[in-house]
C-alpha cells in the first residue's frame, strides 16, 4: 500500500493526490505538515531531511519531492497514460511541470500567502502586487502556448497539467485583479470537468 504522509491543503501533496485520484491508485493519506505537525520529528527528519511534505512510502522506498513523486508514480502505475515512455512524448509535459517550480510558484506564493495565510494587518500588500502582476505575466505565457494545445503537454492531459492546475486554480480563487486569458480559462474548464481535480484540488483556499 502507498502511504503519501501530507495534507490536503498542502499544494506539494495535492499534486501526489490528484495524480492518485486520477490513476484510481489505492493509497493511505497520514497526516503531517503545518496544523497537523509530525514533520519536523526525529522520526520523520529520517525519512525526509527537508522536514517538508510530501513523503511517499511504498514498502522499502522512500520519495520526497513532488515532481519526483509524481514522474515515478506515472511511469510505474498510468501505463503510460500520463507519462508517456517515449522521451520525446513526454518532453513538453515535463517542461511545464518544471516552469511551474521554478516560475509560476514562485510568483503567486507570495500572493497566496499574504492574502490567504497571513493577518491583514500582516499584509505587504506592495509584495502582493508585485506577485500579482509577476503571476498574469507569467500565465499570459501559458495562454499563449494553449491556443495551439488543449493540455500543457499537448492533446493529452498529462502530469504536467497537475502542478500548473493548481497554481492556476488559486490563480483563480485568489482576490486579485486578472487579465482576460481565454485559452487559459477554456483549458481550466476542461480541468474543472475532471472528477479527481474537483476532489482533490477544489476544496477552497486555506
Amino acid at each position: 500500500m502507498i502511504r503519501i504522509l501530507g495534507r490536503p491543503n498542502s499544494y506539494n501533496t495535492q499534486k501526489v493526490l490528484w495524480l492518485l485520484e486520477e490513476m484510481g491508485t489505492k493509497f493511505e493519506l497520514e497526516l503531517y505538515g503545518l496544523e497537523h505537525g509530525g514533520n519536523h520529528t526525529p522520526e520523520y527528519h529520517t525519512l525526509n531531511p527537508n522536514e517538508l511534505v510530501p513523503t511517499l512510502i511504498e514498502d522499502d522506498l522512500v520519495l520526497w519531492e513532488s515532481n519526483s513523486i509524481l514522474r515515478y508514480l506515472a511511469a510505474k502505475y498510468s501505463g503510460g497514460k500520463f507519462y508517456p515512455a517515449d522521451p520525446r512524448a513526454r518532453a513538453p509535459g515535463d517542461k511545464w511541470l518544471d516552469w511551474a517550480l521554478t516560475t509560476l510558484t514562485p510568483a503567486i506564493t507570495p500572493a497566496f500567502w499574504g492574502l490567504i495565510r497571513s493577518k491583514p494587518a500582516e499584509r505587504d500588500m506592495a509584495k502582493i502586487a508585485e506577485a500579482v502582476a509577476r503571476s498574469n505575466k507569467s500565465l499570459a505565457m501559458l495562454d499563449r502556448y494553449l491556443a495551439d494545445s488543449t493540455y500543457v503537454g499537448g492533446a493529452e492531459f498529462g502530469i504536467g497539467d497537475i502542478p500548473v492546475g493548481i497554481l492556476t486554480y488559486r490563480f483563480f480563487e485568489l482576490p486579485i485583479e486578472r487579465q482576460r486569458l481565454p485559452h487559459l480559462e477554456a483549458w481550466y474548464e476542461r480541468l474543472r470537468e475532471r472528477p479527481a481535480y474537483r476532489k482533490c484540488i477544489m476544496i477552497g483556499l486555506t
